[in-house]
């Protein structure tokens, strides 16, 4: 089976899996995502399941970045804060929603080549760093929406701190079993949200 079909494969498996939103959908399917995996897991680009990147870190499972920014609600022209750049592959499904993207890696190597694919691939509202993600990118915040794509053992108070109003900050947390959660910055408050059972890779750094 070619690429293209393995492809068409997939979005259908997101659509069945309870992935409405069809901007989500669009951009997955625009998304060249054998670029962003190793070349000994080109045949299995299109399949929905993690595949791992090397040095540890791994490529989410195609239903998990769906559902992630699904619940995100990114609108063109949103500020987004991706925290575990990985290959890259979360931070170009964001760009092909409109928004102006940062994204923190801790692996400096891994940090470097998302950047370098990125630009290959014209992603250029995609800014990467490497740094400790507990950090945030305090200089450019607020952020419309924040996305954690590695656990910590709970929500890191300077990540919440840099939603602006109606901000959303989707991540998993938990050591072990873990939950993805849903914060949304309202007028009273941060409202919290549990979602299903996820399994990331431990966030590292320091809080």
């Amino acid at each position: 089976m070619s690429l293209a079909a393995r492809k068409i494969r997939l979005i259908m498996t997101l659509r069945r899996s309870g992935i409405t939103d069809t901007a989500v959908l669009a951009a997955i399917e625009r998304i060249p995502r054998e670029a962003f995996v190793p070349p000994s897991f080109l045949d299995q680009a299109y399949e929905n399941r993690a595949l791992p990147i090397g040095l540890g870190q791994t490529l989410s499972q195609p239903q998990v970045v769906a559902l992630m920014t699904q619940a995100l609600a990114v609108r063109p022209r949103h500020k987004v804060l991706e925290i575990g750049t990985g290959s890259g592959y979360q931070a170009a499904v964001l760009a092909e929603l409109g928004a102006q993207v940062r994204s923190i890696e801790i692996v400096a190597p891994l940090a470097q080549g998302a950047a370098e694919t990125l630009r290959r691939l014209g992603y250029d509202r995609v800014q990467v760093r490497h740094g400790d993600g507990y950090r945030g990118w305090p200089e450019a915040a607020p952020f419309d929406a924040i996305v954690v794509t590695a656990a910590p053992p709970q929500v890191p108070a300077t990540l919440v701190e840099q939603l602006a109003p109606g901000g959303r900050l989707v991540i998993p947390v938990g050591t072990g079993e873990q939950e993805l959660r849903l914060l949304v910055r309202t007028p009273s408050g941060i409202e919290t949200r549990r979602s299903v059972p996820v399994r990331f890779v431990p966030m590292v750094g320091g809080p």
